[in-house]
């Protein structure tokens, strides 16, 4: 089956041959994308060798990419369709591409682990940030291999986990910013999601811990997996188990640290990492765009 835009297949580890280098970042994420030019729309087989590279490492990043918002879109949409986000403010000639970053008055609050748009039914497959400015030391980003995250469990949690589905929902991150009206049109929008705790990735078979704090409210059948006694214990334990799961994405070893430069571009998977991002830096100024390719219902 061959592999297109639109319809990914498992990408095999010969398709890495290319012209461009790939410089791992860390021992478990990350990796660097060298002698390429991203002005130029990718052929056939830059394509295929840098979706296989974005699978293995899960995180791609391109240093002294100089290039318009109209070929940022262009780019990240060789990888799929791409959303509109209902909620951050988006570029002007291109609603693709929403505008990242706070001001001397507005700091950023996307520091919390978290994978893009979990809440939707849909969520992401991956997101393509690129620097527009930033601070000379801090607003540094952190990635976290949530397929690392749920091998190293112990096997008694990941036993425990099997068939656990949890609630993602796009209110509690974001509807501190809206107004009464807005939010009630955004719950009428975007309901509440449900998908497995741990996903299996479509183009890898490796499984993944699939919780982040950001977006994860509970977890829906917990009472139906385990026996408890009283509603006291039911709630306690799930709250401690779910707790226990977000403090996975803050192990380092699962982790990569990248320092921004303009025109840095980073290209992650959202189906296997979350993010960090650190806001060490207000009232400095960071201005990001990203772009977001739309993904698959999770099984």
């Amino acid at each position: 089956m061959e592999s297109t835009a639109h319809s990914p297949s498992i990408v095999r580890p010969g398709a890495l041959k290319s012209s461009f280098s790939v410089e791992p970042l860390a021992p478990t994420i990350g990796a660097e994308i060298g002698n390429i030019d991203l002005t130029s729309p990718l052929d056939d087989d830059q394509y295929t060798a840098l979706r296989a590279a974005l699978v293995k490492h899960k995180l791609l990043v391109f240093r002294d990419q100089d290039i318009s918002a109209a070929q940022q879109v262009a780019l990240a949409r060789r990888f799929g369709e791409l959303e509109v986000h209902p909620v951050f403010p988006h570029h002007p000639d291109h609603p693709e591409l929403v505008m990242l970053g706070g001001d001397s008055k507005i700091p950023g609050r996307e520091n919390i682990y978290h994978s893009d748009v979990s809440w939707r039914e849909r969520p992401s497959m991956g997101s393509m940030l690129r620097c527009l400015e930033c601070p000379s030391v801090g607003g540094d980003t952190i990635w976290v291999n949530m397929a690392e995250a749920y091998a190293r469990l112990p096997e008694s949690t990941r036993d425990a986990l099997d068939g656990l589905l949890a609630v993602h929902d796009l209110l509690p991150a974001f509807g501190t910013r809206m107004s009464t009206d807005e939010r009630a049109a955004r719950r009428a929008a975007f309901p509440p999601a449900v998908h497995p705790v741990v996903r299996t990735h479509p183009e890898t078979g490796e499984r993944v811990l699939y919780v982040n704090e950001a977006f994860t409210t509970h977890l829906l059948n917990y009472i139906e997996k385990n026996d408890v006694r009283f509603g006291i214990d039911f709630r306690l334990a799930e709250m401690d188990l779910l707790q226990y799961l977000y403090r996975q994405a803050a192990v380092p070893e699962y982790q990569v640290r990248l320092k921004w430069r303009p025109n840095t571009i980073a290209f992650w998977d959202n189906r296997s990492t979350q993010h960090y991002a650190i806001q060490d830096y207000f009232p400095a100024r960071r201005r990001m765009l990203r772009a977001t390719v739309i993904g698959d219902v999770p099984v």
